[in-house]
């Protein structure tokens, strides 16, 4: 098999790659007999150069905009069908202008997304997830900016992973794909997209105008509110530097807010204003209504009552208390007895009681998580558990159950190519009246070195710069590999990954067996989160590339080629976003400069942070309303998935939402409020009309998430490279 096919040049050849017309629809239906005969395209191009170009590059603009958004709102969104429409749309422009010769095929575009979808969604998330947490651990009070991973070590980390979830996709693909016919709806969704945009070619020049549109307007956004362009001066002395506009506006500090510990405070101290950026209103159009709704009561809940509640709740811990008694007792051989009766040494006590929050500012990410994070950890355990039949199905398929005890028709030499239906076509280029399998699949040999050299290289890395030990790496490898499975399963049936849950599964099993080591225990999560977020997403992909009669040999190939442009623009994106800890948390107030809110407040990161100190510092040493609050928020995130999961799907939205509940309390109050906003204005557009919604939200969206992302990624490049 050629590595680069040639596109179609002749009119015969551009006839024969026109799409099927079965549509995916009834492709679907389709055992996988039926789909060698009917549908399968044979050699028909579709991995060709252009096609990997196109991906790559669209791969890797995408992927600031997912590292932009995750960090953003602990959110990551699919970039396939934003890549299907802007390559759509880039290469009629350059047929346009005669740059292109030629139309690019549907199934060139297929592999194209592959690429990009890859590059864009496989490598990110553990770099809006572990990484950051990981960062949050070395802050103290001495070096609030933490000391970041090396970006070698970063790039070698993300890109095992990736490489070890695609790997783990290939023995997954025909029984999951082929013969149990799963629908996995993203995938099926691509397939429908990239059919309509080759049948209606205006609608789709619409959408991506639209995209367009919305990216340039919301790509001016970053160059006002965060390039550092003014110069802050203190007599002629410059002190510092600030944007043309600030982060946001505190519109709702003429309204009385709560106050605390006998002190007044406005509504913009507990981060009740209105952000300045529109990536997360765009961000909320796609996520809807239910779900922001809930983020916004549960910041509302966070600063009304249990921020003020956790201000006034004074407490010294353990260690605190052992520290003032060797104080005491200094105290007293240095100075004598007196020292003692004068109270002194009970001053040292009272120096060291804090309450479970600090300031109004932080109450999210330090009483909020306490109860948010453990809402969302057993919310998405129960969920999974909820799941139990898919679990059972994805095992017994593992073991030789009833996945791979009927092959439902896989062609045998005997079998000629059937009968098409009248005006259904295949294609000039058919294939062979026998076709073997394992001459289109994915072979078996490429799964078992693969798996090899990406878990043995994950083992190493985690033992040379995370200091797992080797046998703890080689479990979580093992571990990873089944519950991949569980979670490509439930991408099949219910397109949600349950990439978190997972990595909850692991930061409990690491905490119990190397409770002293959070490095351990958010780096071994990592790779059962990223590994099964790419294995779901090449499953998804080529689900696309199935319903379109792709060959999956060659689509796997697009895919492992996006892993090397996305772990670059991955691990480019999070050190430019992040070049030290103090975005993340924000910073105090000094007498030159005011204090700034954090930039990216990373919920998911927040979510593994709290796991990983839980099990370092042990229930014993946390504030006693920061152990109320996990315990509360356990029980309540069970309650509440398993509301979801036994009402009728009509009732559901009247059930509030575990995780618009649980990331309202991990985020400062601004970013649910966008999201709502941006929801809200979402519905709007769909009652006033559905059709116009149905068409325009999703690529407006898309474009605004896009625009801002990207610049404002080049932004921060500039604001700490060159400007200050």
């Amino acid at each position: 098999m050629a590595f680069f096919q040639q596109p179609p040049v002749t009119p015969e050849e551009l006839e024969a790659a026109k799409p099927l017309a079965i549509p995916p629809e009834k492709v679907l239906e389709f055992d996988e007999r039926e789909w060698y005969e009917r549908a399968y395209r044979g050699d028909a191009p579709q991995l060709t150069f252009r096609a990997i170009a196109m991906g790559t590059g669209l791969g890797f603009f995408l992927s600031f905009t997912n590292v932009y958004i995750g960090l953003k709102t602990g959110w990551f969104l699919g970039v396939a069908l934003t890549a299907c429409i802007l390559s759509y749309a880039i290469w009629s422009f350059l047929r346009t202008v005669g740059v292109a010769k030629t139309d690019m095929t549907i199934l060139e575009n297929n592999c194209m997304q592959s690429t990009a979808s890859s590059a864009g969604y496989a490598t990110g998330n553990v770099v809006v997830s572990a990484i950051p947490a990981l960062l949050l651990l070395t802050v103290t009070d001495e070096n609030r900016k933490g000391v970041q991973l090396a970006w070698p070590v970063l790039g070698l980390w993300v890109l095992c992973l990736a490489t070890f979830g695609v790997v783990l996709a290939i023995p997954m693909k025909r029984n999951l794909i082929n013969r149990e016919k799963l629908k996995f709806p993203s995938g099926t969704a691509a397939a429908v997209t990239l059919q309509g945009l080759y049948s209606k070619g205006d609608e789709a020049m619409k959408k991506a105008r639209a995209l367009l549109y919305a990216a340039l307007f919301a790509g001016l956004v970053p160059l006002v509110k965060d390039l550092d362009i003014l110069k802050v001066k203190k007599g002629a002395i410059v002190v510092g530097r600030e944007a043309l506009i600030s982060q946001g506006s505190n519109v709702f500090n003429w309204l009385p807010a709560p106050g605390a510990a006998g002190k007044h405070y406005k509504w913009s101290d507990w981060n009740v204003k209105i952000d300045h950026g529109v990536v997360l209103l765009a961000a909320g159009a796609i996520i809807g209504l239910r779900v922001t709704l809930w983020m916004v009561l549960g910041g509302i809940f966070v600063a009304v009552f249990l921020g003020p509640m956790a201000l006034e709740t004074k407490w010294a811990s353990p260690a605190a208390v052992e520290a003032a008694a060797h104080a005491r007792v200094v105290a007293v051989k240095l100075l004598g007895v007196k020292a003692y009766n004068t109270g002194m040494a009970d001053a040292l006590v009272a120096v060291k009681m804090s309450g479970a929050a600090s300031k109004p500012q932080s109450a999210w990410k330090e009483i909020g998580v306490w109860l948010g994070a453990p809402l969302l950890v057993a919310s998405g355990l129960v969920q999974l558990a909820a799941q139990w039949r898919t679990i059972v199905r994805a095992l017994s398929g593992l073991f030789g159950g009833r996945g791979k005890a009927k092959s439902e028709g896989a062609p045998d030499d005997d079998k000629k190519t059937a009968y098409r239906e009248p005006g259904e076509r295949d294609g000039d280029a058919k294939p062979a009246a026998k076709v073997r399998p394992e001459d289109v699949e994915v072979p078996t040999k490429w799964f078992v070195f693969g798996l090899l050299g990406s878990g043995t290289a994950i083992v190493v890395v985690a033992a040379t710069f995370f200091d797992i030990p080797p046998h703890f790496g080689v479990l979580a490898v093992g571990m990873t590999f089944v519950l991949a499975l569980v979670a490509a399963r439930a991408t099949g049936e219910s397109d949600i990954t349950p990439g978190g849950a997972m990595g909850k599964i692991m930061q409990l099993t690491y905490g119990v067996l190397i409770p002293q080591s959070s490095t351990a225990n958010l780096m071994t999560a990592s790779i059962t989160s990223g590994a099964g977020l790419a294995t779901a997403d090449l499953l998804n992909d080529l689900k696309s590339g199935y319903l379109l009669g792709a060959n999956p040999r060659r689509q796997f190939i697009a895919q492992a080629m996006g892993i090397v442009t996305g772990t670059i623009a991955t691990t480019l994106g999070y050190f430019l976003l992040v070049p030290d800890a103090t975005v993340l948390t924000g910073t105090p107030a000094t007498d030159d400069m005011p204090a700034k809110d954090a930039t990216f407040p990373a919920p998911g990161a927040q979510q593994w942070l709290a796991v990983a100190k839980l099990f370092r510092s042990g229930m014993r040493n946390m504030h006693p309303m920061a152990q109320q609050c996990v315990k509360a928020g356990l029980v309540l995130g069970a309650v509440l998935a398993l509301l979801e999961a036994t009402v009728p799907k009509n009732r559901k939205k009247w059930i509030p939402s575990p995780t618009g509940l649980g990331l309202g309390m991990i985020l400062p109050f601004f970013s649910p409020f966008s999201m709502f906003i941006g929801a809200l204005l979402g519905e709007i557009a769909t009652r006033a009309s559905k059709a116009w919604a149905e068409r325009y939200v999703v690529p407006l969206a898309a474009g605004v998430i896009a625009g801002e992302s990207i610049i404002g990624v080049i932004v921060a490049g500039v604001n700490n490279f060159v400007l200050n």
